[in-house]
């Protein structure tokens, strides 16, 4: 007589579920504007790795996980980000609709979060044209010499 042991499933990889929900939310948006703030979210990886921001921003529905940005609406403060995520987090929300946040906080945001929220923007205007990461010319001079 052989015993057979119960082996427990596999945990899913956490790179793997990343990546799933990332297509799931992106395949679910319902406007370009929720299209490119879950695409920034994706690419900044940080935020949307934190249970707290998937717990508010993820809802089922008969399609499938859709984002559901309103959900973090009032939360920003309580989901345990550190200050450079939530001005990212707070453009973001921006580009949906949701809050009033200037374009000067990206002045807040570190250089791959920048280059981030330039792509997101360029998304957003439907341009594909322009290409981010290049160096900037210096400003010229103004004023009197």
């Amino acid at each position: 007589m052989t015993t057979t042991e119960a082996t427990a499933p596999e945990a899913p990889d956490p790179e793997q579920e990343f990546r799933r929900l990332g297509e799931q939310l992106l395949r679910t948006a319902k406007s370009s504007r929720v299209r490119a703030a879950v695409q920034a979210l994706v690419e900044e990886r940080t935020i949307l790795a934190v249970p707290a921001v998937r717990h508010a921003l993820v809802l089922d529905s008969d399609a499938g996980e859709v984002a559901h940005f309103e959900g973090l609406s009032g939360l920003q403060y309580g989901l345990g980000l550190d200050e450079g995520q939530r001005s990212f987090l707070h453009l973001v929300l921006s580009m949906v609709g949701i809050g009033i946040t200037t374009l000067a906080s990206v002045q807040d945001l570190d250089d791959r979060r920048l280059q981030i929220m330039l792509r997101a923007i360029l998304r957003l205007a439907g341009n594909d044209d322009i290409a981010v990461g290049r160096r900037l010319p210096p400003a010229p001079a103004t004023g009197p010499r």
